[in-house]
């Protein structure tokens, strides 16, 4: 039976996985490093509240998450230092939204796995 190529990733319109190639060291590493900043839950809530609402502002989404402006803001920072988010100024507020289109389809990805996989054990 002949494989058949997977279809392009629908968030991007990059090649599929498996028609891409082996990932290098350094690629290994950087993938590595994305998933650090991303285990975090408030930065999951942060981002899932985005991906909710669009654009949101720092106090909007403390109140999303229940946490102090200045607590979400440092986290915030952390996602927009790695380009994950885009951040805008209107007046004395910063609005933040998902700037990299592949965050969305991750995090559904991953909860979508969480659920099929989630509970404990079976013996």
């Amino acid at each position: 039976m002949a494989k058949r190529a997977p279809p392009p990733t629908p968030a991007t319109g990059k090649p599929a996985l498996g028609e891409r190639p082996l990932l290098s060291a350094d690629q290994a590493d950087e993938l590595a490093d994305l998933y650090r900043i991303l285990a975090n839950d408030t930065r999951l809530r942060l981002l899932h509240a985005l991906a909710r609402a669009d654009e949101l502002c720092v106090t909007d989404l403390a109140t999303a998450v229940g946490m102090r402006p200045q607590a979400v803001s440092n986290q915030l920072q952390r996602l927009h230092d790695r380009r994950i988010l885009a951040a805008r100024r209107h007046g004395t507020h910063i609005f933040y939204r998902i700037a990299d289109p592949c965050v969305p389809s991750l995090l559904d990805l991953a909860w979508c796995l969480v659920e099929e996989t989630g509970g404990a054990p079976e013996e």
